[in-house]
């Protein structure tokens, strides 16, 4: 633990409480698909929303239900992300309790902090203003800006700027694959999107962002 230097964040379902805002960007643009006769009318629940939090957008549609071509998806995906922009910059999302306060005590204390997300551009800039999160984390990478290619191969590609030896800190499976195959420490947030069995191979498990207090 004393090797560890650099922390890297995933942050839907780590840092941020994203289904507060996506569930409603989501309903939107499938209710956008039911009027254009393309998808039935369904009651989502909460529970069926949220595994596609932490997903890029290539990953959700793959997984999506229906099979969409790349126009309609286009226009869906345009829909969630007006409509998650919109709460942001309306201070309608939410960060975990404690979050930021954990944020500064880590920079405090001389780590490198690393924002990696599954995310578009504009997410990240949305969050990154409405947060002030550029004052804790030393890079802020999105997929979007690689080519949506894994977490672990973005890490691959910057691992050079990294000092000592890191850990990664995330709810989903990409962020243990990227960890495990980058030699990485792996800290499950149990609290986030991800089951059980995505995080099962995880070396530590946190029950709140806050327990990084007693680990760091």
């Amino acid at each position: 633990m004393n090797e560890i230097k650099t922390l890297i964040f995933d942050y839907d379902g780590t840092i941020h409480d994203s289904l507060v805002i996506y569930e409603k960007a989501f309903k939107e643009a499938y209710t956008y698909l039911v009027k254009l006769g393309i998808a039935p009318v369904k009651h989502w629940k909460m529970d069926e929303i949220k595994k596609f939090l932490g997903q890029n957008p290539k990953e959700m549609w793959d997984s999506f239900f229906l099979r969409l071509d790349q126009e309609t998806i286009n226009q869906a995906s345009s829909i969630i992300s007006l409509s998650m922009k919109k709460q942001i910059d309306e201070k309608q999302a939410v960060l975990y309790e404690g979050a930021l306060e954990v944020l500064k005590y880590l920079k405090q204390k001389g780590y490198q902090l690393i924002y990696l997300s599954n995310s578009k551009r504009y997410y990240m800039d949305a969050n990154k203003d409405a947060f002030h999160l550029d004052r804790y984390f030393d890079m802020m990478i999105c997929s979007e800006d690689y080519n949506y290619i894994p977490k672990s191969e973005i890490i691959k590609e910057l691992i050079h700027h990294f000092k000592g030896h890191a850990a990664i800190i995330g709810d989903r499976i990409h962020d243990m694959d990227a960890g495990i195959k980058n030699g990485m420490m792996t800290i499950a947030c149990d609290y986030g999107y991800g089951s059980e069995d995505e995080l099962k191979s995880a070396q530590y498990h946190i029950k709140d962002i806050k327990d990084l207090l007693h680990l760091f």
